[in-house]
Formats: C-alpha cells, structure tokens, sequence
C-alpha cells in the first residue's frame, strides 16, 4: 500500500511535485512541462531524465507543453514521439516542424502499467479504467481475470479520479508513479501484455543545446516530386558514411498528397561530414528544418531500464 510520497497525502504529494509558473524556480530547479496528470508514464521521463527533485508543470495538450516553453513558463518539454509497439506520435512530429523549439535530448523509458486500486480493495475488482491506449496493451491480462475494460481520459487521470471518488470494485491501470501520487494500492505490477514495451520522448527547449560527445541529430526536409529526388537525398549521406537511424513520411498539411521526412541520424550536424551533407541536401530539398543536435539517450540495459540519467542535466 502506498500513502503517498514521503508519507503525505495524495494531495499535499500532488501539491509538493507541482512546478510554479515562471520557468526555472528561484531555488535553481528547473521547470519541465508534460502532457497529463501527475503520476502519468510523461512525468515518469521527466524524473528519469532530470532526476526526482525536478519541478514538473502538467499540461492538458501536447500544444500547451510547446506553448509553456515558448512563454517560458518552463525550461523544458517532453514530449513522446514514439512507442515501440504503437509506433511514431505524429503530433509531436507536426508540433516540432511549427515550432521554433529545439530538441536539447531523448529518453527512453520502459513502461510497465500496473494494476492500482484504493486500498483495501484488490479483491473486490470488476471493472478496470484506463486511457485506451493502456487498455489495450494490457488486454491479455484484463480478459484474463475477467476485467471490464473501461476507458478514460488518461491513465494517471484514472488513478486521480478514483482516488478522488473510490468505489467498490473499480480498479485503473497506470505507473507506480501514480500509486505514490495519489495513495493507491499496487494490485499487480507489470500487466502490458508486450514485454519490450519502451516509448522514446524528445526534450525541447529553446535555443540549442551545447554539444555533446555521442549526439544524435534530428532533421525534417521536403523534395521535388522528380523521380529518384528522395534517392538523391539520402545520398548525401551514404556518401559521406553518415548512419541513418530513422527515415519517416508525413503529409505536408499544406500541400495534399505531398510529403515531408522526418530523418533521425548518428553525429551532431556541426561534424564535417553530416555538415557538408546537410549543405548539399539544402540544393536538392524543397526546404529543410534543423530540429536539433542532442545527446544521445543512453542504451537500454537487460532489464529494460534506462542505465542512468541522460547528459541533458549537465546543461
């Protein structure tokens, strides 16, 4: 059973994690904005990355996260930009090409849902609640035990409001991180019916970020609908012996039926080689957008877990 961080109460811990407005505190901890409740997998990165003591600014929107940095109502964003199983969040791809906002670092983070309930509960349960998304990568599990399945707003939104209005027999799924938050009692850790379950998020931010040993740089361009133009392109990498890590299309929003491509790749542009491609992409592109040269996350260990914090904390 869990009675909140540090033994508070579900809403002095609420209280005691939240950020206060105006980007970094007069304490010289930094500000960083997610989408959802507190207790949710968003703010879950957020502490792995910059470490627990953190100030954490919830956001209704993946709009509102971009739009806090831009005020500078907080330092940093993290937003999710892509899941292993569900594959890339296009929101977060689209709000990075409008927006002036650079990535400053990844994260990846393992996620395990878990079964909470109020305490006392765990044997009473029919019913379980969760965002859609949770639901169904735990699926297996909640037919398994013979679970309805009901879907809400967010998942550490459904561990708030239970613990707002308990009832009997309703349980939600959602991070320890939520159990600790608001008081709950784990049931069941990891549920997810996917054992290889990571979701990779980009830290923003404004300006760029200081270089780093081990960067990875993120970039979006367009080309000409000429035969063999994206072909072209990418070789201006191959030639140079530059890794691509990740090629993705998405629909140009103002220009129907043509395409952008969102290019992941070893190195930081400033590097000679990925510097002299990216001048002779500039030739051959409609347009390109430098989305940010950043440290790398640090590789997974065999367990799944981050092996530490990333080197964004040394900014």
């Amino acid at each position: 059973m869990n009675a909140g961080i540090a033994g508070m109460t579900p809403a002095a811990t609420a209280a005691a994690i939240t950020a206060t407005p105006g980007g970094t505190t007069a304490n010289g901890r930094i500000t960083v904005a997610f989408q959802g409740e507190h207790g949710a997998f968003s703010e879950e990165a957020c502490r792995l990355h910059f470490g627990h003591d953190v100030h954490t600014l919830p956001c209704r929107t993946f709009e509102d996260i971009f739009a806090a940095v831009d005020e500078g109502r907080a330092d940093y964003g993290t937003v999710p930009v892509e899941n292993s199983t569900a594959g890339s969040i296009n929101k977060s791809f689209d709000l990075l090409l409008d927006h002036d906002l650079k990535v400053h670092g990844e994260i990846l983070l393992r996620v395990h849902h878990n079964l909470l309930t109020v305490p006392g509960n765990a044997g009473t349960l029919t019913q379980v609640r969760s965002h859609p998304q949770a639901l169904a990568q735990c699926e297996s599990y909640l037919n398994r035990h013979k679970y309805a399945a009901v879907p809400w707003y967010d998942t550490a939104g459904s561990a708030k409001d239970l613990a707002a209005d308990p009832q009997p027999g309703v349980g939600v799924i959602a991070s320890k991180l939520a159990a600790e938050v608001y008081g709950l009692e784990i049931v069941d850790e990891h549920i997810e019916d996917m054992p290889n379950n990571y979701t990779r998020f980009f830290v923003v931010g404004r300006g760029d970020p200081p270089r780093a040993p081990n960067s990875k740089t993120t970039l979006v361009f367009a080309v000409p609908n000429t035969p063999g133009s994206l072909y072209q392109a990418l070789g201006e990498f191959a030639n140079r012996n530059v890794n691509l890590t990740k090629l993705e299309s998405r629909p140009r929003r103002n220009r129907p039926w043509q395409y952008v491509f969102y290019l992941d790749l070893d190195g930081h542009w400033q590097d000679p080689p990925i510097s002299a491609a990216v001048v002779s992409l500039l030739n051959r592109a409609a347009f390109v957008k430098l989305l940010g040269s950043y440290p790398a996350a640090q590789q997974l260990e065999g367990n799944g877990e981050s092996s530490g914090q990333t080197q964004l904390l040394q900014i």
